[in-house]
């Protein structure tokens, strides 16, 4: 087993020992009054702790998104309000190690100043260089003592606090126990060609029992009766008038949807240099890869690295090449604006003419059908004036072009104006005696409702459904057969009994995992198949037939494998440090509560204007 480390965590606030001279925002500006935000209990907060820890956080910030952020981007994301948080939880801290009497010696700030990088000479510290440095960084000896002086204390509170908290090997142990165990094995599926004997007809006491137990699937949903009003822009595009002008302007506008020059299928594969590009197609050309095997050393896939259809211009220098290559041949490599590319051209696609007497009937529709929008879209104030001056749908449909209809709605109806999303959802919430309001259809069109009635969900009668339930008792009556059936082979499976014996075609699994799925079987296999012991044989319920499960094996994971020791350690390791981390969270919140905190909104203000 790897070897255990011994420092299972660290202080959950590492010792900062800032000595960048403000470099980027806010460096500078203050006067001498101006030297804090307020104060945390005891002690004040510093401008400058909050400068470095804003600038800390910018700077970070644009590494992950590779680039600058200006300062308005920064507090559009709130980093300046986690820098003040920051710099207040540390100040509360300071205060309570303080009050603690918590503190470390003169000796030990000096190991820690030795230890600094930045204040290294040849022969090792340099005090030149310390207060070279600290200069650079608008900071005295006295002050830069004091703020390490008081991170030490800080992380010396931190570990006080988190000290206890114990090891996790065992929960790591058992959750690799549980997530890295395999299983291995045997099944197979009957369905009613196994019966040895066929099922009755239902008896007039079965169909009344099977009805009387499943009252759910006889019952009618709830309906609304609805009356509604509405008009599309099919309803009314024939009567638009189209110039041909306007065909002639749109074909223009389109016009290469309607002439598309010759065009290449082609995929595309890039390399990071010319060495390698030209390396790849070397062993093209001697026979010893593929442009599939390139790809796929790459780990790509051919969908990876396909262009689509392009034509010559989209190909740029390798256009020439590529359009006079046949099918299947590769060509390059070239510059692509991705990098040096070999490119496949798979596929000849011929120039596409539509002459515009091809295309008016469709350019005609469509503006049609703009036409008819803007008809409906200018219409619809007046129909809301009509509605508020007392008229009923019925008034509409004989003074507008909105077009009249009842329906019988449910939530299983979709044809007609119930095929709209924004019909139904209405549907569903409009009340009885509620006002007419006019609403939106996605294709442009509008439409008003009105709530006539509602049935509430009934059962039919059974000599309404006795043909269906009588099939859906024959339904359940040959699954229960099966399930039988499977039952009875399962009593002569044993654990070391071929499924072949009792001519049943079964499958082994080998290595099965709590996270693996098995084709064919129903959603409770893998779940039963973790309960079961070495040896047991069950039936499962398939809904049209029967699985016969048979568990021949349990392979717990190898503790001694160096990649599951450290998962385990890894497992273990962030356990702790996530129980550590939130037992200081508390801590650290309840001591924030009971800490005067005094922060000058002006003043950060002021530090802020610095940065922009």
């Amino acid at each position: 087993m790897a070897e255990k480390k011994k420092n299972r965590y660290g202080p959950l606030v590492i010792v900062g020992v800032v000595l960048v001279g403000m470099a980027g925002f806010g460096s500078s500006g203050f006067s001498s009054s101006m030297r804090s935000l307020g104060t945390v209990g005891d002690k004040d907060v510093p401008i400058t702790a909050y400068q470095r820890q804003l600038n800390a956080q910018i700077q970070n910030m644009s590494q992950q998104f590779g680039t600058q952020i200006t300062f308005q981007q920064a507090v559009s994301l709130g980093i300046d309000r986690q820098a003040l948080q920051s710099v207040i939880l540390n100040r509360t801290l300071d205060n309570e190690a303080a009050q603690l009497g918590i503190s470390v010696g003169d000796q030990r700030v000096f190991d820690q100043l030795k230890a600094i990088p930045e204040f290294q000479g040849r022969g090792g510290f340099n005090a030149d260089s310390y207060r070279l440095a600290l200069q650079q960084a608008g900071q005295s000896e006295s002050a830069f003592e004091t703020t390490l002086r008081e991170e030490m204390a800080r992380t010396l509170l931190q570990g006080a606090v988190v000290s206890g908290v114990p090891s996790m090997d065992v929960f790591g142990q058992t959750m690799i126990a549980y997530i890295g165990e395999q299983r291995s094995a045997t099944w197979t599926s009957i369905d009613a060609e196994a019966l040895t004997a066929p099922i009755p007809g239902a008896t007039d006491a079965d169909i009344q029992e099977y009805y009387d137990a499943h009252p759910e699937d006889f019952t009618l949903p709830e309906t609304r009766d609805i009356t509604y009003v509405w008009l599309t822009p099919d309803m009314i595009q024939d009567q638009m008038e189209v110039p041909e002008t306007a065909v002639e302007q749109l074909y223009q506008d389109r016009i290469a949807e309607f002439m598309q020059p010759e065009r290449r299928l082609v995929e595309r594969l890039v390399y990071l240099d010319s060495a390698k590009a030209d390396e790849a197609r070397a062993r093209i050309d001697s026979g010893e890869s593929s442009f599939e095997d390139l790809v796929a050393e790459r780990g790509l896939t051919l969908n990876d690295v396909d262009m689509g259809d392009v034509d010559q211009e989209e190909l740029r220098a390798a256009g020439e090449a590529v359009f006079t290559a046949t099918p299947g041949e590769v060509v390059g490599p070239f510059n692509s604006p991705l990098g040096p590319a070999l490119f496949r051209m798979n596929a000849v696609l011929s120039a596409q003419e539509t002459p515009i007497e091809e295309a008016t009937p469709q350019l005609r529709d469509e503006l049609a059908a703009d036409a008819a929008r803007e008809v409906i879209s200018g219409n619809t104030d007046g129909i809301l004036d009509l509605i508020a001056g007392g008229a009923t749908l019925e008034d509409l449909a004989e003074r507008t072009d909105l077009q009249i209809g009842t329906i019988n709605w449910t939530a299983d109806v979709a044809e007609g104006i119930a095929a709209y999303d924004d019909f139904r959802d209405a549907a569903a919430r409009v009340e009885q005696g509620a006002f007419a309001d006019v609403i939106d259809l996605a294709d442009g069109g509008i439409f008003a409702l009105r709530l006539d009635g509602i049935t509430p969900p009934a059962v039919q009668p059974l000599d309404e459904v006795r043909e269906s339930v009588a099939q859906a008792w024959e339904v359940q009556a040959v699954q229960d057969a099966v399930i039988a059936r499977a039952e009875e082979l399962v009593a002569k499976i044993q654990p070391n009994t071929g499924f072949d014996t009792l001519g049943l075609q079964a499958t082994v699994e080998e290595n099965l995992t709590r996270t693996d799925f098995v084709e064919g079987t129903p959603p409770a296999f893998n779940e039963k198949l973790f309960e079961m012991a070495a040896g047991d044989v069950v039936v499962l319920d398939a809904e049209d037939r029967a699985v016969i499960l048979r568990l021949d094996a349990i392979t717990p994971p190898d503790t001694e494998d160096e990649l599951t020791a450290a998962r385990i350690e890894g497992i273990s390791s962030n356990a702790t440090q996530s129980i550590a981390q939130d037992l200081f969270d508390a801590y650290a919140t309840a001591l924030q509560k009971e800490t005067d905190v005094n922060i000058n909104q002006a003043t950060v203000n002021a530090v802020n204007a610095q940065f922009q």
